[in-house]
């Protein structure tokens, strides 16, 4: 079971599972733990899936982009196609042209070790290894790893739309 919550010293919206298996737990955003009976339950399922659906309309309907949520595919649904547009490094590199070994030889004998992380991850991990980054920051981050920066802003835009990360006051934090 997973049930949509809120905390309420912040306004953090996330997802608990199994909550009555648990008698706390704590807001990912200020730290407060609670007693989970006496979270407020927004919404309660047993699929997953329709957990993210309901907290993402939630999100989008308290920044004020409901209508705009209202016209996208299920949470799930974007996923699998983003999912599905995936081709490997390996088709994309012997596609342009380039000898996918010989690439691969010399990113191992590089000593970047950024290298061999994607855009995504990179992104990810400017959010998660900074305290609360604005978007300058994040974007900094990606693009002294190589990221260019509009490219690390539409992923840091599909990350918060999609629930993985958390903007608040102009901060981001990982959910």
């Amino acid at each position: 079971m997973y049930a949509v919550v809120g905390c309420k010293g912040c306004s953090n919206i996330w997802i608990l599972e199994n909550p009555r298996e648990q008698a706390s737990a704590q807001c990912s955003r200020c730290g407060k733990r609670h007693q989970t009976k006496k979270l407020r339950k927004m919404y309660t399922a047993d699929d997953h899936d329709a957990a993210r659906q309901v907290r993402s309309a939630i999100l989008a309907e308290k920044q004020g982009a409901s209508e705009a949520f209202s016209n996208l595919d299920s949470v799930s649904e974007m996923e699998t196609q983003l999912d599905d547009a995936h081709i490997s490094d390996r088709e994309y590199l012997e596609r342009s042209g380039l000898d996918a070994d010989e690439v691969a030889a010399a990113g191992d004998s590089s000593s970047s070790s950024s290298s061999s992380k994607s855009r995504r991850e990179l992104v990810e991990d400017a959010v998660e290894t900074q305290d609360r980054p604005t978007e300058e920051e994040v974007v900094s981050y990606a693009t002294e790893r190589g990221v260019p920066a509009e490219k690390a802003r539409d992923i840091l835009e599909k990350l918060a739309r999609r629930g993985e990360v958390s903007e608040s006051g102009g901060r981001y934090r990982s959910l």
